[in-house]
């Protein structure tokens, strides 16, 4: 059903209802939307309801674990995240305050490992800016664009956003010197066999570096599997077996010797870190002296 087709527009708007619709869009959450407003889950699942009703339309899909947006419910988080960020940007413009906020969204291991070592830089560098760091989802278009500015891992091509190449990475096994000498040492791939291996995810990455080094019918003994990128990382560091390290994040680990890298090739994956930004015309000045700052400090870690 079109929004031509939802009936008489009620005569006053649901504020609350419409901005508890924006999060939960945006978040694709109930519970996280929740969370954010601090309200209950069922609060914003009444609110959607009773908007849904009053509008004679549906706005989200619900599925057992998740809730997906509908055509029209698309349509209306665009409207509504355009016009919030247009609400906060003329609030911010005519505050007292000469202090600026921008909002980054990260992934875990990027804002651990890249973003948090920077921070007092940041504040030296840009002392009339706020940055807040938040959580960041995958984004796949505009319309998860909740923050000023977004990290994500891609190719480049984000629907409705400019993005602009920010970090290259690569992998490289790392391990614990302590495992290193109990399994007998690791100095040719196929002594892979005798150790844990760790897998982020699912097996690919590894999969790649053995063909590239000429071993992908290697069989490994041991395999442990773990979705989240920093626990692979801890897991190396204790002694739990040899993952991929993804450097540069790593090199801290590796200079003060808390991992070792027992092979020099590296692989270089076809996708890299992205700064996501919505179109130059809806920048403000802070914003894209953010943008300016990260692109600096990604291109000076990279000399």
């Amino acid at each position: 059903m079109g929004w031509g087709e939802m009936g008489r527009t009620p005569r006053k708007l649901p504020l609350t209802a419409l901005r508890t619709f924006e999060v939960a869009a945006r978040r694709l959450s109930f519970k996280d939307a929740a969370d954010e407003l601090c309200v209950s889950a069922t609060t914003v699942s009444n609110q959607i309801r009773e908007l849904e009703r009053d509008w004679r339309c549906q706005l989200f899909i619900r599925k057992t674990r998740a809730v997906v947006l509908t055509d029209e419910g698309r349509s209306l988080s665009r409207v509504l995240t355009n016009a919030f960020d247009d609400i906060r940007a003329e609030i911010e413009m005519h505050g007292q305050s000469t202090r600026k906020t921008v909002a980054l969204a990260v992934g875990p291991i990027f804002g651990a490992r890249w973003m948090v070592p920077r921070l007092a830089r940041f504040r030296r560098d840009q002392p009339n800016i706020d940055l807040i760091l938040q959580d960041s989802p995958r984004i796949t278009d505009a319309v998860m664009m909740g923050a000023h500015l977004a990290v994500d891992w891609g190719e480049g091509n984000w629907a409705g956003l400019d993005s602009m190449h920010l970090l290259d990475i690569t992998y490289a096994p790392v391990m614990n010197e302590a495992l290193w000498a109990e399994r007998g040492g690791l100095s040719h791939v196929e002594d892979l066999a005798r150790y844990p291996v760790i897998h982020q995810r699912d097996r690919s990455e590894w999969a790649a570096w053995l063909a590239m080094m000429g071993c992908s019918g290697l069989k490994l003994n041991e395999e442990i599997i773990i979705t989240d990128t920093n626990t692979v990382m801890q897991a190396a560091l204790e002694g739990q077996g040899v993952s991929l390290g993804i450097f540069p994040f790593l090199n801290r680990e590796l200079n003060s010797g808390a991992l070792i890298k027992p092979f020099d090739v590296e692989l270089k994956p076809k996708r890299s870190f992205y700064l996501l930004a919505k179109p130059g015309s809806e920048r403000t000045a802070e914003v894209s002296s953010v943008i300016k700052w990260l692109l600096d400090q990604a291109g000076a870690s990279q000399e």
